[in-house]
């Protein structure tokens, strides 16, 4: 079973290894089937949830065929229809085209039988007398696409290279501007073709005939023009650069050019090279300088380049490329110094390289299936080897003495900062080795291991895994080395370097993965044999618990391809099925559920427990040291035995050291390990003291004293300490450790109340704030009810009183947040604890739901408040005729309801924006967990006054804007409605809600979505009961800001307004509700701004047509009246903006009341504000053009004229004078300056 490479990386199969010892060189990387994370990014991956990644499922090669094939034709035949010109059209046909071959770049071949006819379309639009150069250009700009995909090694091949195409190629050539810009494709693609077109099997002189002009002067040779437009392209910054390279390698290789033209152009590269400064060109110009030096040494013949490979490497050296800041030109010195080192080196196959012989996957499986020994197949060819080994003679070899300073450089370069970098250095040496003697390959062996000391950085660690891997599968790491290799590459699958906040190390873990993975397919399962369980137990390890999920995934491409090659790993189909390539990829499943099913296995049961307690439990995450100690957890009862007297005993030492990751894990591993053995001995009836001695039980009482000693609760350790503790509490609580009365008890309890009382100081963001408090809380629960009982269901009375009243006490703490936790902590208090301190507990809680000027940001701790009234609720339970102090009864339920009720019109702001919604979700959730509580044990306590204000309330809420608080109203208000075990009593209009909201859609009907929530709770409307909640509901989403909100809502209301708008006594009604509301909310900015924007458009809809002709029709009166008292000494732009809306639209109302209309419009003309002027101005011009019965036609025109000519952003003076005016003109009183404390006041 061999590995299968993740799906979305695209690589190519590995060749068989007899394959992988040959010379031929590519650029492309071979077959890692890992990642190659930069060390710098190495360790930043991000959680999702619960401490894990979320499973990201790949997407496999599905594409069978080009299945766009006619759609690109289409496209092709297009362009010579397309007007250049129009660069919109061209730039459309452009991206059509990317994303059809952006499709097929995991799967390019699938373009082949489609690549001719491509390239001929494109071809004749080139070749076209008729063609623009513009249409030109955007061919060859798809000629280039084309490329990108295929690669142009392959595309290469279909071009027509024939003699009569390479003066054409030329003459297009030096047609190009280089600094052209736009057209850089179209040279990277003639360059290409020239390329091809140059490789004619015949002399380039014979093209030349007679050189000489009609004007006696003489051409420049084909010969030269082709060097001097490859010279003059490998400066340029372009892509054309690896172009020119690519025709170098051709062109100069030829047999003529090479015998003439060969020692010049290497002159004038080196020249070029030595010359280049450390500036932008010159970076460009060293570029292009060893681009076409590597290419050249690539494709030229050994003997050719021979004399000249010491100069180039002198002038390597000179140049001091590893030194360079660019990346890409390092990489491409080592690539290079390898060529280089080749061309010094014979091309030979060592004899004496290791060859594993048949290799074939179903019999390894069949074999290892049978148990029976697998090495017999290979064992002639192994003897073979070793004949050839005794036959070789080292004379045979010629190395050269620069041979030394290619190898330096090269090991120099797996070091390298860049991994492009490491990863080219590592090709070199595997490549160069296989040149090599034995003896001189064993030394590259040796000092590639050197790699791995300490002392080295990560990048040297990556280096040297790269290389041991590329050695491995060539065959030329021979099996007497891996008693050396083996142990550092078992240090380099748990390689982690802490830097700063993260640390460094993936790439290294997952380079390792690689080289275990080359092993299984280069070594015999026999030589493999010794190292089997350490390899097998190590990828386990790294598959688990490697906190990056590539580490994890290649570790398990690496065992998978180990079982198949190998066929040795213990259980390995088994453990593949549970750990494969997809299952890895979320790490809080890998720690508690994979690994707890790989821990059954005898021989991964020791490594796994081991590696946590001695690598994971003090990782720099920690998240990674909590999953640690939860899977110790549940690895405990594998090894129980183990767990208490040896780890255990080396935890507890350290729990109070100084380093605060190391502690931080003890402690947290102490705690599970220790509720885990009590597991173990209640399941087995023992006492759990069978497993914990005495000096464990005193070692573990003094971690907190030890701690609160060394003052190691304060600072920055606490916020990692305090829980950490109280966690270790909780644990020792609920493990039932014989601690009564001991005074350790009051000591917990100590760090409990300080670190509630604290909260503020160790957390800052509001997730922290969550888990500190769940976890303080979680101890405090535990304690209680383990040590705080004198017999089952009673408190110790002392205890009890200290602790209520000084919880109750510090509920009115001026820090929001002591608030919050103390808050939280009685809720969560046992039923024992809070008898005989009921009513003291709810007084105290409902006093910190209050809204006090002092403390009216406190939304938080008026949040956690009503969640623990609601806690309280459930935990003591419903008695109607119970004791107040003790239970819910009839005495005490309507305070309760009262306070609920009283917080759903918390809409409290400030910096963060509504944050009384906190508070409104608590007591939704608040009043419903109280009324299902009621209604299952005493539904008489339920009145129906407490019921029509909980769902009036709901039904408001489910009409609000905010789209997640608009949701969970929503919900709560269908669970409380369809609520049948039993069913609720007196809620209004039931049957017509469920009528409304049938029960299918307590599932279904998504509240969060406007255009499914609207309609519904708009026809509410139309209960009595419910229309003055419902519509104030809609008021702020009517006249909210969210598009979507505003459409749906607006729309909502319009239509059921349509169903009554003929109703006289309906809308009557619905008119007293508004402006009942606007009365009640008057001057409250919340209500009253989206209220008239609502207004505004109920007005511009003709929702009041049934009134507008009554002349005494109250609705406009008061409306009219509201408004001015609203906008009374307004500097509210948008409120004053909003007010002029309505007012215009008021006008149709008929009588006397236009006039008020007109006159408050006119007094609005002169506002101080200009903004506001403008805006009166422009309204009133559309309202005249609307209503032409408010004026005489007579003066119309000018009134309108001087509406919109005058300037109204001039100063008051004139535009009181041109207000005034239109007074006299529409017969309108005119607004009188009033004097007041001496100042002139509109």
């Amino acid at each position: 079973m061999p590995a299968v490479p993740p799906p979305p990386r695209r690589r190519r199969r590995l060749s068989p290894l007899t394959d992988t010892d040959t010379d031929t060189d590519t650029d492309t990387d071979t077959d890692m089937a890992f990642s190659e994370s930069r060390p710098e990014a190495a360790e930043m991956e991000q959680d999702e949830g619960a401490g894990g990644e979320p499973d990201v499922i790949a997407k496999a090669n599905s594409l069978q065929a080009f299945t766009e094939s006619e759609e690109a034709r289409s496209l092709l035949a297009a362009l010579t229809t397309t007007v250049t010109t129009d660069q919109a059209a061209v730039e459309i046909r452009k991206q059509k085209f990317i994303v059809i071959m952006d499709k097929y770049q995991e799967q390019p071949h699938l373009l082949d039988p489609h690549l001719e006819w491509m390239l001929n379309m494109l071809l004749d639009i080139i070749r076209n007398e008729h063609s623009s150069s513009s249409l030109v250009h955007l061919a060859f700009t798809f000629l280039y696409l084309i490329t990108k995909v295929r690669g142009y090694k392959y595309f290469l091949r279909l071009f027509p290279h024939e003699v009569v195409d390479l003066q054409p190629v030329l003459n297009l050539l030096t047609q190009q501007d280089p600094k052209d810009c736009d057209t850089w494709e179209t040279r990277y693609i003639l360059l290409l073709w020239l390329s091809m077109t140059c490789l004619l099997p015949f002399d380039m002189a014979r093209l030349d005939g007679n050189i000489c002009t009609a004007q006696g002067q003489s051409k420049t040779p084909t010969m030269d023009q082709i060097l001097n437009i490859a010279k003059s392209y490998l400066t340029v910054s372009d892509k054309a650069r690896d172009a020119a390279a690519v025709l170098v390698s051709k062109f100069v290789t030829r047999p003529d050019v090479k015998e003439k033209r060969l020692p010049d152009f290497l002159d004038w590269i080196l020249t070029s090279l030595s010359k280049a400064d450390q500036t932008m060109e010159g970076m460009v110009v060293i570029d292009g300088m060893l681009q076409a030096l590597a290419q050249l040494f690539k494709h030229g013949k050994r003997d050719d380049f021979l004399p000249y490979a010491p100069m180039v490497l002198k002038c390597l050296d000179e140049r001091n490329i590893p030194e360079c800041n660019h990346t890409i030109l390092r990489k491409l010195g080592i690539k290079l110094i390898q060529r280089l080192g080749l061309t010094f080196l014979k091309p030979k196959i060592a004899k004496w390289r290791y060859q594993r012989g048949s290799r074939s996957l179903a019999l390894n499986l069949q074999m290892a299936g049978q148990n029976q020994p697998i090495n017999n197949i290979s064992s002639q060819g192994m003897a073979s080897k070793a004949d050839d080994d005794n036959d070789d003679d080292d004379d045979d070899y010629d190395i050269s003495g620069e041979i030394e300073n290619v190898i330096e450089q090269l090991l120099f370069g797996l070091k390298d900062k860049d991994t492009i970098v490491r990863w080219s250095a590592a090709k070199g040496v595997g490549r160069v080795t296989g040149r090599l003697p034995k003896e001189l390959a064993d030394d590259v062996v040796g000092s590639v291991l050197e790699c791995f000391s300490f002392q080295e950085t990560d990048t040297a660690w990556h280096g040297g895994c790269l290389a041991l891997a590329e050695l491995g599968r060539r065959g030329l790491l021979l099996p007497s080395r891996l008693p050396d290799v083996v142990p550092v590459i078992l240090k380099a699958l748990t390689f982690d370097e802490k830097r700063g906040a993260c640390s460094v190390g993936a790439n290294v873990r997952d380079a390792a993965c690689y080289v275990c993975w080359a092993f299984a397919r280069a070594y015999d399962p026999q030589e493999m044999k010794p190292f089997v369980n350490q390899l097998a137990s190590s990828l386990v390890i790294t598959a688990v618990f490697d906190r990056n999920v590539n580490c994890r995934r290649a570790a398990s491409a690496a065992f998978q391809e180990n079982v198949g090659r190998q066929g040795t790993f213990p259980h390995g189909i088994e453990i593949l099925t549970a750990a494969d390539y997809f299952a890895v990829g979320n790490r809080k499943k890998c720690f508690l559920n994979i690994s707890l099913y790989i821990v059954g296995f005898p021989e991964y049961t020791q490594p796994l427990i081991d590696h946590l307690i001695h690598k994971k439990f003090n990782h720099w995450d920690c998240a990674i040291r909590e999953l640690t100690a939860k899977t110790l957890h549940n690895l405990t009862p594998c090894s129980p035995e183990y767990m208490a007297n040896i780890a255990l005993t080396q935890l507890l030492p350290i729990a109070t050291g100084i380093d605060l990751n190391t502690r931080h894990g003890a402690v947290l591993a102490c705690a599970e390990i220790v509720n885990a053995l009590f597991k173990i001995a209640i399941e087995n009836n023992r006492p759990v003291t069978d497993y914990i001695n005495e000096n464990t039980l005193e070692s573990l009482k003094n971690i907190h004293r030890k701690l609160y000693n060394c003052q190691l609760y304060r600072g920055f350790g606490g916020a990692f300490m305090r829980p950490a503790v109280c966690c270790f509490i909780e644990k020792m609580s609920q493990s039932k450790m014989p601690l009564k009365n001991d005074s350790i008890i009051d000591e917990w309890q100590w760090l409990i109340d300080d670190s509630l009382k604290s909260i503020h100081h160790f957390t800052s963001t509001a997730k922290q704030k969550t888990k500190f408090q769940e976890t303080v809380i979680s101890a405090l629960t535990a304690l209680c009810n383990e040590y705080y009982q004198i017999v089952p269901g009673r408190a110790n009375p002392e205890i009890q009183n200290i602790l209520v009243d000084k919880y109750v006490s510090e509920l009115q703490r001026p820090e929001e947040m002591t608030r919050c936790g103390f808050s939280l902590a009685l809720g969560a208090l046992p039923k024992f604890m809070l008898n005989g301190k009921l009513h003291q507990v709810l007084e105290g809680l409902q006093r910190v739901t209050w809204v006090t000027v002092k403390d009216c940001t406190f939304a938080e701790a008026r949040r956690d408040a009503l969640k623990a009234i609601a806690q309280v609720c459930k935990t003591v339970g419903v008695n109607e005729e119970g004791p107040c102090d003790e239970v819910v009864c009839q005495s005490n339920v309507n305070q309760i309801y009262n306070t609920l009720l009283d917080c759903m019109n918390d809409y409290t702001t400030d910096s963060r924006g509504d944050i009384g919604a906190w508070v409104r979700e608590a007591a939704m959730t608040g009043l419903m967990e109280l009324t299902i509580l009621l209604v299952q044990t005493h539904h008489q306590l339920i009145t129906p006054e407490n019921c029509r204000q909980m769902m009036c309330y709901l039904a408001q809420l489910s009409a609000e804007k905010i789209d997640r608080f608009r949701a969970h109203a929503g919900s709560v208000f269908l669970q409380i409605l369809h609520f049948d075990n039993p069913a609720v009593p007196h809620i209004p209009h039931r049957e017509e809600l469920e009528s409304i909201f049938p029960r299918s859609e307590l599932e279904t009907l998504n509240w969060s979505a406007p255009s499914q929530a609207f309609p519904p709770i708009t026809k509410l409307l139309g209960l009595p009961a419910y229309q003055y909640r419902v519509l104030l509901g809609l008021t702020v989403s009517v006249g909210g800001l969210t598009e979507s909100t505003v459409r749906y809502s607006a729309q909502s209301l319009f239509d059921y307004l349509k169903t009554i708008r003929n109703d006289l006594e309906a809308m009557n009604k619905f008119c007293r509700t508004l402006i009942q509301i606007f009365k009640d909310n008057l001057l409250n900015d919340r209500v009253s701004i989206p209220l008239l924007k609502m207004l505004d458009q109920m007005l511009a809809n003709g929702c009041f047509d049934i009134f507008t002709a009554d002349e005494s029709h109250y609705y406009a009166k008061e409306l009219l009246s509201l408004c001015k008292v609203e906008i009374n000494k307004s500097k509210d732009v948008q409120k004053l903006r909003a007010s002029i809306s309505v007012f215009c639209g008021l006008i149709q109302f008929q009588g006397d009341i236009r006039k008020n209309i007109l006159f408050q419009l006119l007094f609005l003309l002169c506002y101080p504000f200009p903004i506001i002027r403008k805006t009166t101005a422009s309204q009133m011009y559309e309202m005249l053009l609307t209503y032409d019965d408010i004026i005489d036609a007579e003066i119309l025109d000018e009134v309108m004229a001087s509406l919109s000519d005058n300037n109204w952003d001039a100063d008051l003076p004139t535009v009181r004078a041109q207000r005034n005016h239109l007074c006299d003109l529409m017969g309108v009183p005119k607004p009188v300056i009033v004097t007041k404390q001496q100042q002139g006041v509109l």
